[in-house]
């Protein structure tokens, strides 16, 4: 435990690494999604894995979609914060986040999944087979 953790008062392990999720509020062609829905599974997977996470209100927000020529998508995306404990991001973990991400994107109809991870952007936009999933 470090310094500040025993200052504070804290006994649980510090979640230093961070995860930041947009779930977006409508699909490439601007169409609505169940994004309740994802937020829901998002928590959930954050939650079983990491032990926590906070999806904020919704935000405005505007993706370029280069595959349809440049056009910006305008969204409500909702940002889902989860604080993990580096040891517990591994071999074991990341299989459930990939599988979640590329599910959303597919079933979503989206262009990209972004996510956040410490301070680095990952885009994801060729999500895998379901199939491959199982």
């Amino acid at each position: 435990m470090d310094a500040l953790s025993s200052q504070i008062g804290a006994n649980l392990p510090a979640g230093t690494m961070q995860f930041t999720l947009f779930v977006p509020s409508c699909d490439r062609n601007e169409q609505p999604i169940d994004q309740e829905r994802w937020v829901q599974e998002a928590l959930e997977v954050f939650g079983c894995l990491f032990r926590g996470a906070t999806a904020f209100p919704p935000g405005r927000g505007v993706w370029r979609d280069d595959q349809k020529g440049g056009k910006l998508v305008w969204e409500q995306p909702v940002m889902v914060v989860c604080y993990a404990d580096p040891r517990e991001v591994n071999k074991t973990t990341l299989p459930s986040i990939r599988s979640f991400l590329h599910r959303m994107g597919r079933e979503a109809r989206q262009g990209e999944i972004g996510i956040v991870i410490d301070s680095d952007y990952y885009g994801i936009s060729n999500y895998d087979n379901a199939e491959d999933q199982e």
